[in-house]
């Protein structure tokens, strides 16, 4: 079984176009443990999920991780 490059790169760019809003909206998603944030990403019945964290002082963003919800074992 191959990979699908077309599937691959528009995955990539549903997750870039997704992750964009936090430059404007950073406090968007919600609140898990501590710092961290969860930014939902669907995509069907699935998708992803962004952690990141949002540091005030430096205006900035944190990209930790994205991984796939069932990675998770969690379904939204």
């Amino acid at each position: 079984m191959g990979i699908d490059k077309n599937a691959a790169l528009a995955t990539l760019e549903m997750i870039a176009d997704a992750i964009q809003i936090l430059e404007r909206h950073p406090l968007v998603s919600r609140l898990c443990e501590g710092h961290i944030r969860e930014l939902l990403i669907s995509r069907g019945n699935n998708g992803y999920i962004a952690s990141y964290s949002f540091d005030e002082r430096r205006n900035a963003v944190l990209i930790n991780r994205i991984r796939h919800q069932k990675e998770a074992g969690e379904i939204y």
